[in-house]
């Protein structure tokens, strides 16, 4: 009986032992992030369906759904469309065409896929930067009958803006052109020509048919003339970017401080590059200071050793300052700390970039404000022509230096992904408007340091017995914001307050006299007014502004640039048919008349405060009565 169990149960513990194996197996195959772009049209949605079919990741539900819906809407006659298993979105189906980034995963016995179905319309540029952003390898595919487009030359030169290290050639739809290795070679090498010339010095070309199947998952007997590897075979084999990021120094960018007790604090994120062991040596940027790992902390237990792509916990051996968005290093070989930058820019927004407004920048865990300057050119991806340009629209890519309001730990693009590799975001709406990649820091920002100084603003303010403060008067043109502000100025100055009015047309006669009246000079008039406001503070004084600083973003980047507590936004709050029916000056007319371009009101925006510190109804209450409500404002919060 023992004998007859012992047999009984074998098959259930081998079983077992087997599905242990497996699972273990396929959780410690590496992962390959890939895309495939090209020209519409060319196979991509198709290919990626061939790739999931023949590595048998579609159900039996899966693929009736999709043999019906072959026959209802494919473009294969009878036969199965592979690219319906791709084309979500109904427009998609409809057009035949990819608008959207389609994300499907999918895995071999070797290793584990993540493949990013990217657009090829010229108008979902940034859709295919968005695919391209955390892929490892491309592969971009021409159509045998067409040769090399421009499309595939964007697509590549984007794959390689984006620092994708591997690039397949997948030359498709061979059946079509009788698998003639003649147009075969003669596409491979216009485009090793055009590779060359943007940096794509090496590359895999592959002759396959989607639809057919040839040369993707098995040799083709079409194709005997051809001796390389299939495309699966390629993409298990191709390195990844975590092994080559492995090989360079350490960089951990803190996204979590671990503090579950009083005897633990852990430093908690995803290791960007390089390996790191306990008993190492690190510095913690941008503080500098240095200290060294005790333990490296996981869910499973501590590991002797880890590397990039590992989110892990790293403990210190000293108490030292360190938060999210620092970045824990190599002590021997950190990374950088500027806050001003050279940038490649690809714009992803509807509305145009504003030079000088303020944007969130967003790199790694780091969050800080940041501005950019008008683009040094504009980039024409279709020649590689650099093209003048004081602005970039949606999908255009540029070059231009931007600045940040504090020092950020970074390293150039090309170096690394997770420290060069930044959005910028619209401080009002939160939304993702561009995606960049940063080059360099400008010398300039590190030969220029804060010089310390010892009488602070405080004690300037407090010999002058007032708290430092800035009234900031906005609203339209005519709404009376010069009249109060005098008038405020004048009733400070009777009550022995040391106080100093920074009024917009006065400006423009001499700080400002170089700029019009675009929405960036705009925001450039703001930005200096702000900067000149804020010294003033610094040395003690009450200053008094009126601006029609006309944007909310502008407005808050002035208030971010003060002390907490000392900017008081006062919003002179007159209709526009009111303010039109003084206009004192007649520039409403002008405008009106179309004599006068980008007035406020008329033809350029006016963005009311949502929540001012001070509302003043000017259609209810005398320049006087509203002089004095300021004043007694101010008194009330010093």
């Amino acid at each position: 009986m023992a004998a007859q169990q012992d047999s009984s149960y074998a098959p259930d513990a081998l079983i077992a032992a087997d599905i242990d194996a497996y699972l273990e197996a396929h959780c410690n195959k590496t992962l390959l992030r890939f895309i495939t772009c090209g020209s519409v049209d060319d196979g991509k949605s198709t290919l990626i369906g061939r790739l999931l079919y023949d590595s048998k990741q579609i159900f039996e539900d899966q693929l009736s759904a999709l043999e019906a819906d072959s026959k209802r809407v494919g473009t294969q006659g009878q036969e199965i469309d592979f690219a319906l298993l791709v084309d979500g979105l109904a427009a998609e189906r409809e057009q035949g065409i990819t608008i959207d980034v389609a994300y499907r995963f999918f895995a071999t016995p070797k290793r584990k896929f993540i493949v990013a179905d990217t657009p090829g319309h010229e108008q979902y540029t940034r859709n295919m930067v968005t695919g391209a952003s955390t892929a490892d390898l491309a592969v971009i595919l021409i159509d045998a009958r067409k040769g090399v487009l421009t499309q595939t030359r964007r697509h590549s030169y984007l794959a390689q803006l984006i620092g994708i290290r591997s690039v397949v050639l997948a030359v498709n739809k061979m059946d079509l052109v009788g698998y003639d290795r003649a147009v075969f070679d003669a596409i491979v090498a216009d485009y090793r020509a055009f590779a060359a010339g943007i940096g794509i010095d090496d590359f895999v070309a592959i002759p396959i048919s989607g639809l057919a199947g040839d040369n993707i998952a098995a040799r083709s007997a079409a194709t005997a003339w051809y001796d390389g590897p299939t495309l699966v075979d390629h993409l298990e084999t191709v390195p990844v970017d975590a092994e080559a990021d492995r090989a360079g120094p350490f960089r951990l960018p803190v996204q979590w401080v671990n503090r579950p007790n009083l005897d633990f604090r852990g430093f908690a994120g995803l290791i960007a590059g390089g390996t790191v062991k306990p008993g190492d040596a690190v510095r913690v940027l941008p503080s500098g200071r240095t200290s060294t790992v005790t333990r490296i902390v996981t869910m499973d237990g501590d590991l002797a050793e880890a590397g990039a792509g590992q989110s892990v916990t790293l403990t210190l051996a000293d108490e030292i300052d360190c938060s999210r968005g620092d970045v824990i290093a190599a002590a021997g070989a950190p990374p950088e700390v500027a806050d001003q930058f050279e940038a490649t820019i690809v714009w992803m927004a509807d509305e145009a970039l504003l030079p000088g407004r303020p944007y969130w920048l967003k790199l790694g865990t780091q969050t800080v404000t940041a501005t950019v300057q008008p683009p040094k050119y504009q980039i024409n991806v279709n020649t590689l022509e650099h093209l003048a340009a004081k602005t970039l629209e949606l999908n255009a890519i540029g070059v231009a230096n931007l600045s940040t309001d504090r020092p950020i730990v970074f390293a150039p693009y090309r170096d690394s992904r997770a420290l060069g590799g930044f959005i910028l975001i619209d401080k009002l709406t939160n939304a993702t408007v561009a995606a960049g990649m940063l080059h360099f820091a400008l010398r300039r920002s590190q030969n220029v340091h804060w010089q310390a100084i010892d009488v602070t603003r405080e004690r300037r303010a407090a010999l002058k017995n007032q708290k430092a403060s800035v009234l900031w008067l906005t609203g339209l043109s005519g709404a009376g914001k010069s009249t109060i502000a005098n008038l405020v100025d004048r009733k400070l100055t009777r009550m022995n307050r040391h106080a100093f009015l920074l009024d917009g047309d006065n400006v423009r006669h001499g700080l400002n006299r170089d700029l019009g009246f675009t929405d960036a000079d705009r925001i450039e008039n703001i930005r200096r007014v702000g900067e000149v406001a804020k010294l003033m503070t610094d040395a003690g004084l009450i200053v008094i502004t009126a601006f029609i600083s006309p944007f909310r973003a502008e407005r808050q980047m002035v208030r971010d640039m003060m002390a907490p507590g000392s900017f008081i936004e006062v919003h002179i709050d007159t209709p526009l048919a009111e303010a039109e029916k003084r206009d004192v000056k007649g520039l409403y007319a002008k405008a009106r008349s179309g004599q006068l371009k980008n007035f406020t009101g008329i033809d350029s925006p006016y963005e009311p405060p949502e929540a001012p510190d001070i509302r003043i109804d000017t259609t209810g209450m005398s320049a006087e009565e509203a002089s004095d409500l300021i004043v007694d404002y101010l008194l009330v919060h010093e």
